[in-house]
């Protein structure tokens, strides 16, 4: 029978939960350390208790040499011939005892190796504890809330404590002091003050756990989970496969009227769930990843760096990439790829860019927009605005800062850049061609210029029409004569002044609108005007 002393080890033993005989050996350790302490000696001492008796005794043991030569240390060592004196059987290697006795030990010793012991135990408690959740790490435990820290959970797993830091919280859930929760046991660190066990709410492997609870389908295989993203308190992806034809895993996993999935929603404090069918082929898999936005298309840019590029239309871009990109996000993270996410409006400007860059892109002169004028011109030119595609690019703000533009001449430039592309606003007259002729009859374009430049709205008259065919016209539409054929020489002379103005207006328009004119040109303009003047006068007098 076991000994009182004995019984209180094992029981102490269960309770820390430690094999029996490591307390033993500390109590053993405590006692050859006391006595040898008492004793006041550096000989080699080791304790021994009796299970059956409790009684425990202190003794030193030395070493059998062969000969007297070969003893180095006095104290630990003894030769042959003197160890046979004591033990005729002894050989040599072998160990002869010397017991102490232990009584005289007093109250400090006493104390000195109760702390041993305890020392020993702690030790011996947090190796079992290491031993025992070392390699558990992912597993799904059921724990006991038993403290609340300002950043940490303290929960009981039974043998120890665990502890649960705020990074591996859910921001949705509040525990209560002996609320019993399930969590994942992520690693066993090592530390001064023992072993700690860490523990989260937030790995997918919770969100795997609850599934595999809850789905059969799950649990004997016929559905498996291929991939899950998670954002603790936020949003969960899960990408699960059948192994059946027969079985949809997304309904197999979500449920009669969702009752399946309801019921982890609830576990996990509300957190959103998305349940996507998996496919072996990428650019599906990215398409049913990124629900619930529609795709209109996914092409793989990098195969090497996994990365793809996602067209989506520009109505679904915010929900595709989702609040403060999590959608995405959780997108890259199921796949394990990168993914670069664009609207059709982005892509079409991104293959515009890239088709000019081929093309060393479009570089029309400015001259070409001959309505600008020559002063516009050289302002836009001084400001290094040489092309009209640069020019068409620019806002108004951006032309208001070149140097001599107002606010006129922006809408100025505005108007000759859309009529040059072809663009032209409602109530605007497109301008109609005028055909040309291999030559004009002598005097025909001053009298074109006059009647184009006459600014008092009088009824435009034909080019071939003499003074006295202008005068004859005006009677008429006053109603003064159906017929004139005297006219007085001042009559005559008046109408010779306005063909003179408007040669003169030409000139003038001319130059405002660019158009160069050679003094050669002038000239005959002049003498042609002049001929013609001429003839009319002598016309009239021959008449009057």
């Amino acid at each position: 029978m076991a000994s009182p002393l004995y019984q209180s080890i094992e029981l102490l033993s269960h309770e820390k939960g430690i094999d029996p005989e490591i307390v033993v050996g500390a109590v053993e350790d405590a006692i050859a350390l006391a006595t040898r302490k008492y004793y006041k000696t550096v000989e080699n001492m080791r304790g021994e208790m009796d299970r059956e008796t409790g009684e425990i005794r202190a003794y030193v043991f030395k070493t059998v040499v062969e000969s007297p030569e070969l003893v180095e240390d006095a104290d630990n060592q003894l030769a042959l011939e003197q160890a046979r004196e004591l033990a005729p059987e002894v050989e040599v290697g072998g160990e002869l005892r010397f017991y102490k006795d232990t009584t005289p030990l007093g109250r400090i010793a006493a104390q000195m190796a109760k702390q041993v012991i305890f020392q020993k135990v702690r030790e011996a408690e947090r190796d079992t504890v290491f031993n025992e959740y070392a390699h558990r790490a992912g597993e799904i435990l059921t724990a006991t809330v038993k403290r609340l820290e300002p950043m940490d959970v303290i929960f009981d797993l039974g043998k120890a404590e665990a502890r649960m830091p705020k990074r591996e919280q859910s921001r949705l859930e509040q525990f209560s002091v002996g609320e019993r929760v399930r969590v994942v046991l992520l690693r066993v660190d090592r530390a001064a003050k023992g072993p700690q066990v860490i523990v989260s709410r937030a790995a997918p492997a919770l969100v795997q756990s609850l599934f595999q609870s809850e789905v059969p389908e799950i649990y004997d295989g016929t559905v498996s989970i291929r991939a899950i993203a998670r954002e603790a308190g936020e949003r969960t992806k899960i990408a699960v496969v059948s192994r059946d034809k027969d079985v949809d895993p997304v309904g197999a996993c979500v449920g009669m009227k969702g009752m399946r999935v309801q019921s982890i929603i609830r576990e996990l404090r509300g957190e959103k769930i998305d349940i996507i069918e998996y496919s072996e082929e990428i650019t599906t898999f990215a398409e049913k990843a990124l629900q619930p936005a529609k795709v209109s298309r996914v092409s793989i840019t990098d195969l090497a760096e996994k990365q793809l590029e996602v067209i989506v239309d520009d109505t679904q871009l915010s929900l595709a990439i989702g609040k403060k990109g999590q959608n995405v996000r959780l997108a890259a993270k199921l796949l394990q790829w990168k993914i670069d996410i664009k609207s059709e409006e982005e892509k079409r400007q991104e293959v515009e860019q890239q088709m000019q860059a081929m093309t060393g892109g479009p570089s029309t002169p400015i001259e070409q927009v001959t309505e600008l004028g020559e002063s516009v011109m050289e302002k836009l030119i001084a400001a290094g605005i040489t092309t009209v595609e640069s020019l068409a690019d620019m806002t108004a703000e951006e032309l208001g800062e070149v140097p001599g533009i107002g606010d006129k001449t922006v809408e100025k430039i505005a108007v000759a850049v859309r009529h040059y592309f072809g663009q032209y606003e409602e109530g605007e007259e497109r301008p109609v061609p005028t055909p040309t002729e291999p030559t004009l009859a002598k005097g025909e374009e001053a009298i074109a210029a006059a009647a184009a430049s006459d600014e008092a709205g009088d009824e435009v008259h034909s080019m071939t029409e003499t003074p006295e065919e202008i005068l004859a016209a005006q009677a008429s539409d006053s109603g003064e004569a159906e017929e004139v054929n005297d006219f007085s020489t001042e009559d005559i002379a008046a109408v010779e002044d306005a063909i003179s103005d408007s040669d003169a207006n030409d000139a003038n328009d001319a130059r405002e609108e660019g158009i160069e004119l050679d003094n050669d040109t002038v000239d005959e303009l002049v003498d042609q005007a002049q001929e013609f003047s001429d003839e009319g006068i002598d016309e009239g007098r021959d008449r009057g």
